[in-house]
């Protein structure tokens, strides 16, 4: 036996004929073949990224912002590390190969060599010859990778989340040493353009205000985009934060932004990029009012120039179409004039009623004007674009673009108009602002809501006309989430606001509705309110509960006195009534003890397998229904705070039937005794 351990199989001699059983290593071996080190398996699938640095002979600065342009991220390797290799950062191969092949590659070259140049000219002091070749850098374009990351326009839609949050990010940012001027005013742009885009179309479907920012959700060609603005508020920008990452990214984030804006104008078609000019910027309050006004400008020339046109032929057709009818027309009436001559001896009151005809055939009412405003009105809702181009809203668009219609909003200064604006105007409202460009006037008598967020109306508000409402931002929001124009009272200046629910929380899936969430569903089902019907009823359960207290305590007194007191026939029925509700509980109790004996019985029966899944679904409902609980309790301790139960009681009368409820125990463990608190009740004689 020798060495050999006893149970396992003797290998092979090296000279015995290979198999399929030997490893590939042994069959190289045979072969007179020995692999080379970190040519197979893991060590040649994952690369460590300076081996990448080695092959790829960039710098790591390039080679990051290659990997960012180029969508390629480091990936860890499944069970062990190649080559025990620990807190090391790996590629693919395959990423590697397609790093090496990317002809951004070369130009990355030709820029290092070009700023060795140039540094070359600053050294000797030649400014001249340095500032000359600075004009001729070598410049690149992004338009490939865009193309190739996304071949199709609902993979660029649905990967617009980030782009869009780092946009509006770097367009709050202040331009410092770190951020430059330009990056900001880019970032602005492409902000003002998407979000004049989406407020023109109707597309913001949800908005919420979170200690965050404000997240909103638009609906691009049945893809739901989500996006986050910052608060506008002062940036301070750390010192840990590298944003030349962040650069790099928005460079990329700027081509497919710009590529997506293209085709979504051209869709409506307009022009992109909007022919904003800076005296436009300068005269608007912000960037955004600047592209809403220019859009508006191009959407109102474009439909002017096309109806125009639609007009001109259809009047030209109605001239011909009149002509002939006209002569049609009096043919008819000489007919009609002799036939009268006919027959006006056989009656006489015949000529009054063709007289009368005649009459109404030559003032005919003309309907045109108004039906055509109307159509107009109709259409303008239905669809959007400009010139040629004119795209069917969807349904939901419709709705939207209604809700707000007719009214006007003046936002006032403290309130941040740059969401609100683009909330009104997708839902079909008209907006003006404290400035030089409002469209609107602050004493204008058409506006109807006037947006403060002010604890108080300032005495200044006073000369204002009193046919608007002033209310608080959050209106908007709630009213626009729900579909619904809900109360204004609710949302007065100094009140309370009810609280602001996300419109991403689907109720049913949660398992807990909040209160006012039922509140705005009763309203749009047009049902009473729970909380109004507990308010009416509150001064009934106030009597009763004073007179509760009151009999409780003549109860109390003739007790203390030793005085027996005859039972009343109320609680009786009361007792009667516990009696039936115990034994109500106590069959309900033991069907859920069988229940649970079965579903114990069944579990004994399951798999291992089965068992384990099984438990993992009932841990995952216990946490769900322990989460409503605990919202469920929240919500009671909030009720009993106001004054009233989750029942519609009150204060007062839940501790008068607390009372009754410990003296009705006590008066079971008296019983127990022997003795009786109670008189029997005499029988009835007839």
């Amino acid at each position: 036996m020798g060495n050999r351990v006893k149970g396992r199989v003797k290998k092979k001699s090296i000279k015995a004929a290979s198999h399929s059983d030997m490893g590939s290593k042994r069959k190289l071996s045979r072969m007179g073949k020995k692999q080379k080190k970190n040519l197979g398996g893991l060590e040649a699938t994952f690369i460590t990224r300076s081996a990448c640095l080695k092959r790829l002979q960039i710098t790591l600065k390039d080679f990051r912002r290659l990997c960012i342009l180029k969508g390629v991220y480091p990936r860890e390797p499944r069970g062990r590390t190649p080559g025990n290799k620990k807190g090391q950062v790996f590629y693919h191969v395959k990423d590697l190969k397609a790093l090496a092949h990317e002809p951004l590659l070369n130009k990355f070259r030709e820029f290092r060599a070009f700023m060795k140049k140039v540094r070359k000219a600053a050294g000797r002091n030649e400014k001249d010859e340095a500032a000359r070749k600075e004009a001729l850098a070598p410049t690149y374009t992004l338009h490939h990778l865009v193309k190739e990351r996304y071949p199709r326009f609902v993979d660029a839609l649905s990967d617009l989340d980030d782009a869009l949050a780092l946009t509006y990010l770097f367009a709050a940012l202040p331009s410092t040493g770190r951020v430059a001027s330009k990056v900001t005013k880019k970032a602005q742009s492409l902000a003002a353009q998407w979000g004049a885009y989406c407020s023109t179309t109707s597309s913001i479907t949800k908005s919420f205000v979170s200690v965050k920012g404000i997240y909103m959700e638009a609906c691009i060609q049945n893809t739901n985009v989500r996006w986050v603005i910052p608060h506008a508020y002062t940036q301070n920008i750390p010192d840990d934060v590298d944003f030349r990452v962040m650069t790099t990214f928005f460079e990329f984030y700027e081509t497919l932004l710009s590529f997506v804006l293209y085709k979504l104008y051209s869709d409506i078609g307009i022009r992109y990029p909007l022919p904003v000019t800076s005296a436009e910027l300068s005269e608007s309050s912000s960037v955004l009012s600047a592209h809403l006004l220019v859009l508006r400008k191009v959407l109102h020339s474009t439909g002017t120039a096309a109806s125009n046109a639609v007009t001109e032929a259809v009047e030209n057709q109605l001239v011909e179409t009149a002509r002939k009818d006209a002569v049609s027309s009096s043919v008819k009436r000489d007919k009609l004039r002799t036939v009268d001559e006919a027959l006006k001896q056989i009656s006489d009151g015949s000529d009054d009623d063709d007289d009368e005809d005649d009459e109404m055939e030559g003032n005919d009412v003309d309907i045109s004007g108004p039906l055509k405003d109307a159509l107009e009105s109709i259409d303008r809702d239905t669809t959007i674009g400009g010139g040629s181009k004119m795209i069917e809203l969807d349904d939901d668009a419709v709705k939207r673009r209604r809700l707000f219609t007719g009214m006007t909003f003046f936002i006032s200064r403290e309130v941040p108009k740059g969401y609100l604006e683009l909330v009104c105007l997708a839902y079909g409202g008209k907006v003006g602002w404290e400035g030089i460009d409002s469209p609107i006037g602050v004493k204008d008598p058409t506006i109807t809501h006037h947006i403060v967020d002010r604890p108080k109306l300032p005495s200044s508000y006073d000369d204002l006309p009193k046919s608007r409402e002033y209310v608080q931002p959050q209106w908007i929001l709630d009213s626009a989430n729900f579909l619904f124009l809900l109360p204004t009272s609710r949302y007065a200046i100094g009140v309370n606001l009810p609280p602001h629910l996300s419109p991403w929380v689907n109720n049913e899936d949660e398992g807990y509705t909040p209160a006012y969430a039922e509140e705005i569903e009763c309203l749009k089902n047009g049902t009473a309110i729970p909380s109004l019907q507990m308010d009416l009823e509150s001064n009934e359960d106030d009597v009763d509960a004073t007179s509760e207290s009151e009999a409780e305590e003549s109860i109390d007194e003739m007790e203390s006195n030793g005085e027996k007191q005859s039972s009343s026939e109320s609680e009786e029925e009361e007792e009667e009534e516990e009696e039936e509700h115990g034994l109500k509980n106590k069959k309900a109790q033991q069907k859920q003890k069988e229940e649970e004996e079965a579903k114990a019985l069944a579990k004994t029966m399951m798999s291992k397998k089965g068992a384990r899944l099984y438990g993992r679904m009932q841990h995952g409902i216990e946490k769900k229904q322990a989460a409503v609980d605990l919202l469920q309790k929240r919500r009671k301790d909030i009720e009993l705070k106001k004054g009233k139960t989750v029942d519609g009681k009150t204060a007062l009368k839940a501790k008068v039937e607390r009372l009754k409820s410990e003296r009705r125990s006590v008066e079971k463990d008296y019983e127990n005794t022997g003795g009786t608190m109670k008189k029997r009740k005499k029988a009835r004689t007839t």
